[in-house]
């Protein structure tokens, strides 16, 4: 044997491309109408790799949410995953995180009681004049049962509307307030403060989803009324507007209650959810005991609602 046999290294591992792995991806579809599993993806890699990230947002626009277990990535992996569809945006009220902007606190401690924002349906931040295009949540501690988070198809839920509803409910517009829900429980000056901040904004029932085209039924618990509901086609004599309105309104909330429109997913540490918030509502159930359970979810800004 020579001597630079007997020298020689081992040859360093050949360097796969991120790219490369996209064809080892799985996805598994968890109902027929909303949600899949990704699997065989690392969320740190797939932030440094264009062709992995075009991948996650076919699929985002497929499934409309997806889920990834078992990441162990950083809270700057996070964030640079997330800032791959567009910048972020922090929460008047939430915690944020201080040394990553964007990245949003929900933390539950047995000390601090279930707030009621997160136990009913809703799209994130409708009060928003652009609400979030989708979010990035990740599970950093939760109950060992208990704790799990719903997601509803908006975009089924309007095209299982009837005809009469849909043609009722085209062009009808309606308000979104954070006075309302967030602001609540504060002292007057400084829900007043809150609503000055953020007014009220308006969006249309059925928003049309700027990157599919499809329709999508766009009212949650957010939505306190219509605005362009008193028309005579409507409204006869005056007594038939509010209690009119308000039932429609509460109709078209209530769709998003169907069961064959949902998805409902069981959170472990390290795991993640990425779900397009222009179709889809959701949901955190609150059925456990006082514990903890800390979440970090990262806010996309979207666009105005058409």
């Amino acid at each position: 044997m020579s001597l630079e046999s007997e020298t020689r290294q081992p040859a360093a591992p050949a360097k796969v491309s991120p790219t490369a792995l996209i064809s080892e991806i799985k996805v598994e579809p968890l109902t027929c109408t909303i949600g899949a599993e990704v699997l065989n993806m690392n969320l740190g890699v797939a932030s440094r790799d264009a062709g992995m990230m075009q991948a996650i947002r076919t699929l985002l626009l497929k499934y409309r949410v997806l889920f990834f277990r078992d990441q162990d990535v950083s809270r700057a992996e996070h964030v640079a995953f997330a800032r791959h569809f567009g910048e972020l945006e922090d929460h008047p009220v939430a915690g944020n995180d201080p040394d990553h902007p964007g990245l949003v606190r929900i933390y539950k401690t047995p000390d601090k009681p279930n707030d009621r924002y997160e136990n009913a349906w809703h799209t994130d931040a409708t009060w928003r004049e652009k609400p979030p295009m989708g979010c990035v949540l990740h599970c950093v501690e939760c109950p060992e049962v208990g704790g799990d988070t719903m997601w509803v198809n908006m975009v089924e839920a309007y095209a299982r509307l009837p005809e009469t509803v849909k043609a009722q409910i085209e062009g009808l517009r309606a308000r979104h307030s954070i006075e309302a829900t967030f602001g609540a429980t504060m002292p007057i000056e400084k829900r007043l403060a809150l609503k000055a901040q953020y007014p009220d904004a308006e969006h249309p029932v059925v928003r049309i989803h700027p990157e599919t085209g499809e329709k999508v039924l766009f009212v949650n618990a957010f939505t306190t009324h219509f605005t362009n509901y008193h028309t005579p086609e409507n409204v006869r004599f005056g007594l038939d507007y509010a209690p009119g309105a308000a039932q429609l309104l509460h109709y078209l909330i209530s769709q998003a209650f169907v069961p064959e429109f949902q998805v409902r997913w069981r959170w472990k540490p390290n795991s993640f959810a990425f779900w397009d918030n222009r179709s889809t509502q959701h949901y955190a159930v609150m059925d456990y005991p006082p514990c903890h359970r800390k979440m970090e979810r990262a806010g996309i800004v979207g666009d105005l609602p058409f």
